[in-house]
């Protein structure tokens, strides 16, 4: 019986307004290439943003930091391009808000010369593995 309790939390998250990172259709300014917005947060202002460009480069595998633009609407973040033009790409972009305490949300967007591929984005209820994040690029290298 513990154990039902016990799953029926962990999974509250998920269906009971879950801090959720969704991408946005618009470039909110002319450099971004990636922009996206939280949903179900009510204090969407405490949100904290790291983002990440995940890639397969000359055939190396790259990680590089990026630099998260903060948005006039509170919840909102942007990229704007900060890896090389060339190689499959991917921007990894995880939020966490200390109102939901150890709970994380991301979003794994494939991008291209024309920027996000907004279709292709998936959806973590927790910080996306290497694994994970693996399987959306090698996905986007067979498009």
């Amino acid at each position: 019986m513990r154990w039902i309790l016990a799953l029926a939390f962990a999974a509250a998250p998920v269906f009971a307004g879950a801090l959720t990172l969704q991408v946005d259709d618009a470039k909110p300014t002319p450099n971004a290439v990636v922009a996206v917005h939280i949903t179900a947060c009510h204090s969407p202002e405490k949100t904290t943003v790291t983002a990440f460009a995940e890639g397969i480069l000359n055939g190396q595998r790259q990680t590089i930091p990026l630099k998260v633009i903060p948005l006039a609407q509170p919840g909102a973040f942007a990229v704007s391009q900060q890896w090389p033009r060339e190689g499959v790409w991917a921007v990894k972009m995880i939020a966490t808000n200390p109102d939901y305490k150890n709970y994380a949300t991301a979003i794994v967007v494939p991008v291209d010369k024309d920027g996000a591929e907004r279709a292709a984005a998936k959806v973590f209820y927790h910080a996306p593995s290497a694994d994970e994040v693996e399987a959306v690029l090698k996905q986007n290298t067979l498009d």
